[in-house]
């Protein structure tokens, strides 16, 4: 419908070029894809757009990526699952950036956005503040689904409700890994299955860096009112990291979430390496954190400075003989009838386990909790000097296991 210049590039006659910035509605959106390059935007008008949005070969650069976003963000462009192809689908695209979206499923068995099984790659997608629903046919209908090698996602500020499972990435072989990614300030809800599942890594391409760290913070994991079933998933699953070669050092920083109710399973399931702080964990029907071997061992784990309440067990570490790996629980304010099962603890606050702590899953602890912990002693100074420097994004309080407010972005409805 409209392009207008945007931003200047080099163009061939060594002139600068100029990015394009289009602005479309639901008859002729799909006409622009194609010719998408790097620092163009396009702009969608308000409207139901049910053709989908398939990326196909789109490059953008670091600094200057492809944006497809709503053009108004008080009336975001509603694009409609169809039979038989998922509504975003990308294959082969590198800093692409969806921004302001919805995704309506209509329970249709498809899922939201996807990386295609037989995609090359999907490197640096930005998924910004999308709103997806509905794709609840089966727990196999995904928001998000990555199921091709994927490095440095950003999946920011989404809400997803009523879906079978909020995000699924990486593939069940352990073929398809997910490196290097940013899940943070999300809200994920009423799921089938998994709000959360990382696949478990078996190897990565040989030329990626080793070392990266994939940080999930400030998110709202709830499976609240959800109905307990056989095929029933925790709330979050981390599977491990490649057990040699590139990679095999990589792991999870987990901190500032909340992780609510599960009727059949733990909050948290985990055998990666990671260090889990600064969590509220809220479990009124069963476990809140569980270690344990699923496709491999678990690895090294620090998880410190969580409030847990559960009715179940508060943080359980099944070992696993002749392994050379440690799993360390410090300062954790815990509330459960069992509220440790193995692993190295200390410093940990244990409380009686009491059902209404677990009416108000909030930050706010309850007056009697609080007055527990403040007569609690505090870490040792050497101590949280040496977990402050390790974990940056810690913040020494005066007592152990009370987390900080979330953010903004993870409050809303």
């Amino acid at each position: 419908m409209l392009r207008w210049i945007a931003a200047g590039l080099i163009g061939l006659s060594g002139v600068p070029a100029l990015a394009a910035d289009y602005l479309a509605g639901p008859a002729d959106y799909r006409r622009y894809l194609p010719r998408l390059e790097a620092g163009d935007r396009l702009r969608l008008e308000p409207g139901t757009y049910r053709d989908g949005l398939p990326l196909r070969d789109l490059s953008g650069r670091p600094g200057q990526p492809i944006v497809i976003e709503a053009a108004d963000a008080s009336a975001p462009p509603r694009l409609v699952a169809r039979r038989g192809a998922n509504t975003v689908s990308l294959v082969n695209v590198r800093y692409v950036t969806l921004r302001g979206l919805e995704l309506d499923g209509e329970g249709l068995p498809v899922d939201a956005v996807k990386a295609e099984r037989h995609s090359r790659y999907a490197d640096f997608v930005v998924l910004e503040g999308l709103y997806i629903h509905d794709h609840a046919a089966s727990q196999q209908s995904v928001g998000i689904s990555t199921k091709c090698p994927v490095l440095g996602w950003t999946i920011r500020g989404n809400r997803i409700t009523r879906v079978g499972t909020g995000l699924y990435l990486g593939n069940s072989d352990g073929s398809a890994p997910f490196v290097g990614g940013l899940i943070e300030a999300n809200r994920i809800d009423r799921a089938l299955g998994y709000t959360l599942q990382i696949k478990h890594q078996n190897g990565r391409p040989a030329d990626w860096q080793s070392d990266h760290v994939t940080i999930i913070r400030y998110n709202v994991f709830s499976k609240q009112n959800a109905q307990p079933n056989p095929l029933a998933r925790p709330n979050v699953l981390l599977g491990h990291f490649p057990p040699e070669g590139p990679g095999a050092s990589d792991r999870y920083q987990v901190y500032g979430n909340q992780f609510l109710s599960n009727p059949s399973e733990a909050l948290l399931q985990s055998e990666a390496r990671m260090a889990v702080y600064d969590n509220l964990f809220v479990n009124e029907a069963g476990d809140a954190i569980r270690v344990q071997p699923h496709n491999g061992v678990p690895r090294d784990m620090m998880i410190f400075s969580n409030t847990v309440v559960a009715s179940g067990t508060g943080i359980h570490i099944r070992p696993v003989p002749d392994t050379p790996y440690r799993q360390r629980l410090i300062a954790n304010l815990v509330s459960a009838p069992l509220p440790i099962a193995g692993g190295e603890a200390a410093h940990n606050l244990l409380l009686p386990y009491r059902r209404a702590w677990t009416d108000r899953p909030d930050w706010a602890l309850s007056r009697h909790m609080r007055d527990a912990v403040s007569r609690s002693a505090v870490l040792p100074g050497s101590l949280q000097r040496s977990l402050a420097a390790d974990y940056p994004a810690w913040l020494p309080r005066a007592y152990p296991g009370a987390s900080p407010a979330l953010s903004q972005a993870t409050r809303r409805p």
